[in-house]
């Protein structure tokens, strides 16, 4: 018995390797849109950065000036060295505990499936909300809590200590950041094959000797995709920064997406723009890594 594909009954049979022009005609107004509000205001941006332009008015061109002057300015090398040592310390945490919290719910226990629905609820929570609630709670329940036990130490507000408001930064973040980073690991454990820890049993593997010898192996694909896009994106942190700590104490937690922004409105306007270009290749450059990593090593 002949099989009818789908083509033949549309009267749509393509040849190999054409594209229907329907599919273009749909792609069209998605192009138009993101080269008007994306690709435009960016080669725009790249072009003003050799200015001296204020965003407005008259300019005249100053080549690298702007370039140079970044790498010799300690506040915009000072928020590049808060944002990439803040990135690393909080991909670190976030996909630490999620991971083991990504193996305990997969494990065999009792409500597992409601614990997945209420560890996930941090992340659809806007990060500017999340911030101001945990400045009241650095600010005032953990200094009042701390005087009734006699904890010096956290008596004062952590963010308003130079040397310990990132810590603060990086728990609220970490603490949005995980939920999803829990999905995709739960994606990765669920996908080992059973057979496979039955096997490892028989043969008097323990729990611990399973774990590092076949859970972390087998979703290392998964581990390198979080690591890498939880890295994209804590260097765009930005909300939750100023909901804590808006820059402060003074510079010390001002992050490169700070800079920039603050700059806009001081009349730095062709300074940022070329701090912002270089922030652009930089997370070019992770974006490709990502890429690379998606399409080769890790499968999800």
């Amino acid at each position: 018995m002949a099989v009818v594909t789908p083509e033949q009954i549309t009267g749509k049979v393509r040849k190999r390797g054409r594209v229907d022009k329907a599919y273009y005609a749909f792609l069209l107004p998605s192009l138009v849109l993101f080269s008007l509000a994306i690709t435009l205001p960016a080669l725009m941006g790249i072009f003003y950065s050799f200015t001296n332009s204020v965003g407005f008015g008259d300019f005249s061109f100053t080549g690298l000036i702007n370039y140079v002057a970044l790498f010799s300015d300690p506040t915009i090398l000072g928020a590049y060295g808060f944002t990439i040592g803040f990135s690393l310390v909080t991909v670190a945490v976030v996909n630490a505990v999620a991971f083991l919290l990504a193996i305990g719910l997969t494990s065999r226990i009792r409500a597992k499936v409601a614990l997945r629905a209420l560890f996930v609820l941090p992340m659809v929570v806007s990060g500017i909300v999340i911030a101001y609630v945990f400045n009241f709670l650095f600010s005032n329940s953990l200094p009042a809590a701390a005087s009734a036990l006699g904890i010096a130490p956290l008596e004062q507000s952590l963010l308003a200590n130079p040397n310990l408001a990132w810590v603060a930064i990086v728990i609220v973040t970490a603490w949005q950041a995980i939920p999803s980073t829990i999905l995709i690991y739960i994606a990765g454990i669920l996908s080992i094959p059973s057979d496979v820890y039955e096997a490892a049993a028989l043969d008097g593997a323990s729990s611990t000797r399973q774990l590092w010898s076949i859970t972390v192996p087998l979703t290392a694909g998964y581990i390198l995709i979080n690591v890498i896009i939880g890295f994209k994106n804590f260097l765009n942190s930005y909300d939750i920064i100023v909901g804590l700590t808006d820059g402060g104490p003074g510079t010390s937690t001002t992050s490169i997406a700070m800079s920039i922004i603050k700059g806009f409105t001081n009349g730095d306007y062709a300074y940022q723009m070329a701090n912002a270009t270089i922030f652009f290749l930089i997370a070019m450059l992770i974006a490709l890594l990502q890429l690379r990593v998606t399409r080769g090593k890790a499968r999800v």
